[in-house]
């Protein structure tokens, strides 16, 4: 519990002060989470190259970040391709088994965690400044969205979501998701003012769908290594993938949205 509070504090506090703590701290979650993920599947047998993932998943941030605070030019993006190939070339010095599913492993981890967290940078820079608001509005509905899930789950859920990868998910508990994330968007609308109403709104759709497809995702992950949690790290609250579950899948569908529509 007391990890929980004080983890919580530290994180929205990083996301309020500055740009600059903000990116050190999902940088922090970025890699973190590649680790997490390598470890998982090396311990299961699979030959990742961690530290290509690890090397390709920080420069991807890293440059995400530059370009959105218009440091560098959007023509860098080009460099990504041929950049991520090198984990082909990579290989080619390793003299592993299953040269190719290493590989694919290998990129998977990036696309899954790295290219997420990259994202978050086209949500938090306005075109003339750093929005927290966006940040730590999407972080309290994907909260409410999991605590209305808790509480209608465990109050009236009586069928099943998914009981293949998550027994414990309700379509009811879901409902209270969707209800209680739309209750909060309402009220972030009267104070977090970078997003109009209908765009928090619409967040929140977005964050009660794909937040839970997350958790289901990171489940089915868990499932196939035949691990409990993803980790360790956060006592008593499992690994970074098994807190950013939610947040990983849903900030691409963030994103398309939100530069589709505002």
């Amino acid at each position: 519990m007391l990890a929980g509070v004080l983890g919580g504090a530290v994180f929205i506090g990083a996301i309020y002060l500055s740009q600059w703590t903000f990116f050190v701290l999902f940088l922090a979650l970025t890699l973190l989470g590649l680790l997490e993920f390598y470890r998982l599947l090396s311990a299961r047998g699979f030959q990742p190259n961690r530290l290509i993932g690890a090397v390709l998943g920080v420069g991807l941030y890293v440059l995400g970040f530059a370009v959105e605070r218009g440091d560098v030019t959007s023509d860098w993006l080009f460099v990504l391709p041929p950049v991520m190939l090198l984990a082909l070339v990579a290989e080619l010095y390793r003299k592993k088994e299953q040269p190719f599913t290493n590989v694919a492993l290998t990129l998977v981890g990036v696309f899954y965690i790295a290219a997420p967290f990259t994202l978050l940078h086209v949500l938090a820079f306005l075109p003339d400044r750093y929005s927290w608001q966006i940040i730590l509005g999407v972080m309290f509905l994907i909260w409410s969205s999991d605590t209305g899930a808790y509480a209608a789950g465990k109050s009236f859920g009586k069928n099943k979501l998914f009981p293949r990868i998550s027994p414990g998910k309700t379509w009811e508990g879901w409902v209270g998701g969707v209800l209680l994330s739309l209750l909060v968007a309402w009220i972030l609308s009267l104070y977090f003012q970078d997003l109009a109403l209908e765009h928090w709104l619409g967040v929140a759709v977005l964050v009660s769908v794909f937040g839970v497809l997350g958790d289901l995702v990171e489940s089915m992950l868990k499932r196939s290594l035949d691990v409990k949690d993803s980790g360790t790290l956060i006592p008593g609250h499992g690994g970074i993938l098994d807190r950013f579950d939610s947040l990983i899948l849903v900030v691409p569908f963030l994103v398309a949205f939100l530069e589709l529509v505002r």
